[in-house]
């Protein structure tokens, strides 16, 4: 009797350790806010680690890799669009739900979590889990990153003008200084530091990570200090995971329906709806502490809170894709001979 072939399980939703990380650090900074030559201090030390950061992401990427995914510009242009286009459109959208559902503070942090740049992790490996187009996710998440670094202060700059928003024009300068050039050192000094990358990739994660916890407390440390936090209470809290979550359905629906209808295959689609539903919670929180200064704990609470809802449903549908039949086209062999003329 053959055994009969079971299905991988679908996996449970993960909760990523590192929002508990983030969570814990902001408990921290909500009872030991730093304040006086302590919060100078740890601006000092947080304005550095973001430069590092920057300076490591851009030493990291490949850009001939990157250069190479371009054979596949239609798909590269879809997800784009997707990321700077269609998810700032339906946050200028959400401008309607507030004051009733969000506050005005509130709102500017959604608005700025629609033009954060997508992630390249997570999109890699759902991707490769749902068996979709692992390459072309790959530079998708790239190109995301690599626009990201321009269009979102750009785009920050357009939309989030005002004292909702909290931008002034001289965040384009501290842009230009503590992310864009970095950045830029980062990728000229590549082929000299790279070896080094590699091989300790590992202890560098920790530094990364480490850096971004930095300034978490370094943001809502300020924030606490500021008194901006009593303008969230577990009713606006609520309103918004309910937005993110219209939001993360809205973008999912779009990007397979929407690739389906612009003719890509299946494996283009799976790399399509992974790589432009998410956003980079990476890159979001360095650039969010730059542009908004003591309001950034209120900018960066809806960028994690969609980072852990995203990564959540992605795995169902990702597990999901996985089981979904993969038509096999048939073995290649000799072609039958025509029957003989008369």
């Amino acid at each position: 009797m053959e055994h009969m072939s079971r299905r991988p399980p679908i996996p449970r939703p993960p909760i990523d350790p590192y929002i508990l990380a983030l969570l814990a650090t902001v408990a921290l900074a909500a009872l030991l806010p730093a304040s006086g030559a302590a919060a100078d201090a740890a601006g000092g030390i947080s304005t550095g680690a973001i430069a590092l950061l920057f300076f490591l992401y851009g030493a990291r990427l490949s850009t001939g890799e990157a250069l190479d995914g371009l054979r596949h510009w239609r798909l590269h242009v879809t997800v784009l669009a997707a990321t700077f286009v269609v998810f700032p459109l339906l946050g200028l959208a959400a401008r309607g739900l507030v004051p009733v559902v969000l506050t005005p503070a509130l709102y500017g942090g959604l608005l700025f979590l629609c033009l954060v740049p997508s992630t390249i992790q997570s999109s890699i490996a759902f991707t490769s889990m749902a068996r979709g187009n692992v390459p072309a996710a790959i530079c998708a998440g790239s190109f995301s990153s690599l626009a990201g670094i321009v269009l979102t202060p750009l785009l920050a700059a357009l939309l989030l003008g005002g004292p909702a928003g909290g931008f002034s024009a001289g965040s384009l300068l501290r842009i230009a200084l503590q992310l864009l050039l970095p950045f830029l050192a980062g990728q000229l000094l590549r082929r000299w530091v790279a070896g080094f990358l590699t091989r300790h990739k590992k202890v560098l994660g920790y530094v990364d990570r480490g850096s971004i916890l930095l300034v978490v407390y370094t943001a809502f440390s300020e924030g606490m200090t500021e008194g901006v936090w009593h303008q969230v209470t577990p009713a606006r809290l609520a309103a918004l995971l309910g937005v993110e979550a219209v939001l993360l359905a809205a973008m999912l629906a779009l990007t397979w329906y929407g690739a389906g209808r612009l003719g890509f295959g299946r494996e283009d689609r799976i790399a399509i709806q992974f790589a432009g539903s998410k956003k980079s919670l990476a890159a979001g929180l360095p650039m969010a502490s730059v542009l908004f200064g003591a309001h950034a704990s209120l900018a960066v609470l809806p960028l994690m809170l969609f980072h852990q809802m995203q990564l959540m449903v992605c795995a169902v549908i990702a597990g999901r894709r996985a089981n979904d039949p993969v038509p096999v086209p048939p073995p290649a062999g000799p072609r039958p001979a025509e029957p003989a003329r008369r």
